[in-house]
């Protein structure tokens, strides 16, 4: 029986992580994200061999021989050992692309978890109900990703205590600070590199303080005011991100910015917002909720914004209109020349003509720029000095950042993708005067267009690269149908189901071809691995 239990503990601690490693890839179930992975990835995540011991244990209730007690928890021992060994050799053939986070939650959740264990495993040293218990311990070791979501439940109040506290804290911060500027940016994609653009720009006039990487949910901006905003900061740039309606409204009510910065309208995340109209008027809880006196940039090139601002703007905010297309904006930009060393551009502004050149590529940081020296220049930032930093920008990591590897160049735009992202990285990609190729596994979270907007996706991809590589079979079959209903031949698309692969391959196709640009469209969470490739050694 000792045996037994220390064999079990092992195992269950194993699985467990695995689970923990899930629920925190999906946010702690928000917006039910896990239990809808669970539900998708249902052969991964049950085995067949953790429910086999319930055949062992019925015994258990029918046989007060001791010597066939002794041999059931043998063979359960024997069935652990075989399920952990698996479990085991599963993970090591996993590519893991973000590392499992210990944070204080995990640590909680994990105190919970085996604190429901313990209990369990005392009582079935000092009750009669031994059977009972076994097969409960077993039903923990065989629905563990259910039974982690159980004990995230359980731990649910103590959550939102911590969570009241750390918010608390920051509220008092914030407040503390009555001279610090806040700067919300949303939109649907091109928020981070706006951010980052922005905070550039306005560094010549103000200490800016953008919120870290991608922090971009109440829990990230909490973590930016408590540990990161000092007492000299003038201005905090706060990234705010959604998956639903009212998320916005959330962190605008808490961190209650001045300005605003709208990117643009898309279907990122059109599984949870299930409508293009819901995605806009929750980007549009960031306007809504700046004061009569503050001021915000919208594109006017976005009919979906051109759209609100007709039909259900209520906000009193200055807007301050940009565009490409649309010459009627206040600020608009014109002769647009992009190549692979980056892009050229003029800003039309109070006829006025200001000549811009930056490293960085694609036509959406034509407008992220446009953005920023937008309200750069409406908060007093010198245009001289403004120019000065865009020329300085260096690519934000993973978004269609230019670099040497090697025997290729990677175009890395490997942070989610979505369809006009998509579009811009394969524009980017066709101004490479070289062997080009495609590193993919396709746009997920686009709801019931996801298949659509993939197989579009393809299409574009057939008139664009010379090689296409696909990241995971089944993911990836309406991108590649697209790919042979237009002709592409099957001789360039190769499909892989772990990047590193494609690594090793593009390394050998650069020894043969003379220069190879490589985009790397998407490269998704851990969430949607579909495991090893049949052809791997």
């Amino acid at each position: 029986m000792f045996i037994l239990i220390f064999i079990y503990l092992i195992y269950i601690f194993y699985k467990s992580r695995n689970s923990l490693y899930m629920l925190q890839q999906n946010l702690y179930n928000e917006n039910n994200r896990y239990l809808r992975w669970v539900k998708r990835n249902y052969k991964d995540c049950f085995n067949v061999i953790d429910f086999l011991p319930f055949l062992f244990m019925l015994f258990l209730i029918i046989t007060e021989d001791s010597y066939i007690k002794e041999l059931i928890y043998i063979s359960t021992s024997i069935l652990y050992i075989i399920g952990l060994y698996n479990e085991y050799k599963r993970n090591s053939n996993k590519q893991t692309k973000i590392k499992f986070n210990i944070t204080k939650r995990i640590k909680r959740l994990y105190l919970t978890e085996f604190l429901i264990i313990i209990i369990l495993i005392i009582l079935l040293f000092t009750t009669k109900y031994l059977a009972l218990i076994l097969i409960i311990l077993n039903l923990l070791l065989a629905l563990n990703y259910y039974y982690i979501y159980l004990v995230k439940l359980i731990n649910t109040p103590i959550e939102k205590l911590v969570y009241f506290y750390y918010f608390s804290k920051a509220k008092k911060k914030l407040k503390s600070m009555s001279r610090l500027k806040v700067i919300g940016i949303t939109g649907s994609y091109g928020k981070t590199s706006s951010k980052n653009i922005l905070a550039s720009v306005l560094e010549p006039k103000y200490i800016v303080r953008p919120t870290p990487k991608n922090l971009n949910t109440p829990y990230g901006l909490m973590i930016t005011i408590n540990n990161y905003l000092d007492n000299f900061d003038e201005v905090l740039i706060a990234e705010m991100g959604a998956y639903v309606n009212g998320e916005i409204k959330e962190i605008c009510d808490f961190v209650k910015p001045k300005y605003g910065i709208l990117t643009i309208i898309g279907d990122a995340h059109l599984e949870t917002f299930k409508t293009k109209e819901n995605i806009c008027k929750t980007k549009f809880e960031l306007i809504e909720s700046l004061p009569d006196d503050g001021a915000c940039v919208l594109n006017l090139d976005d009919p979906y914004q051109v759209s609100y601002v007709k039909n259900s703007l209520k906000s009193k905010a200055k807007i301050l209109w940009i565009g490409v297309d649309n010459k009627e904006a206040l600020y608009n930009a014109t002769h647009i020349k992009c190549d692979s060393k980056g892009t050229n551009f003029d800003i039309l502004y109070d006829n006025k003509t200001y000549h811009i050149e930056t490293k960085l590529l694609g036509l959406h940081n034509v407008y992220n720029i446009l953005a920023a020296f937008a309200l750069g220049n409406y908060l007093g930032v010198n245009i001289d000095s403004m120019i000065s930093k865009i020329k300085a920008l260096t690519p934000t990591e993973h978004r269609l950042e230019l670099k040497k590897l090697n025997n290729f160049m990677m175009i890395d735009d490997a942070y989610n993708s979505n369809p006009i992202g998509s579009s811009n990285a394969l524009d980017v990609l066709g101004l490479m005067d070289g062997f080009k190729v495609i590193v993919t596994p396709g746009m997920v979270e686009l709801g019931i267009n996801e298949e659509k907007l993939n197989y579009e996706f393809g299409l574009k991809i057939s008139k664009v690269c010379d090689l296409v590589i696909l990241i995971g079979e089944n993911r990836t079959k309406v991108i590649k149908k697209a790919l042979l209903d237009n002709s592409y031949s099957s001789d360039n698309i190769l499909v892989f189901n772990k990047l590193t692969n494609a690594f090793s391959y593009l390394e050998k196709l650069g020894l043969e071809k003379k220069q190879v640009y490589a985009l790397f469209e998407n490269d998704l969470p851990d969430i949607y691995n579909e495991g090893v490739d049949k052809n791997e050694n």
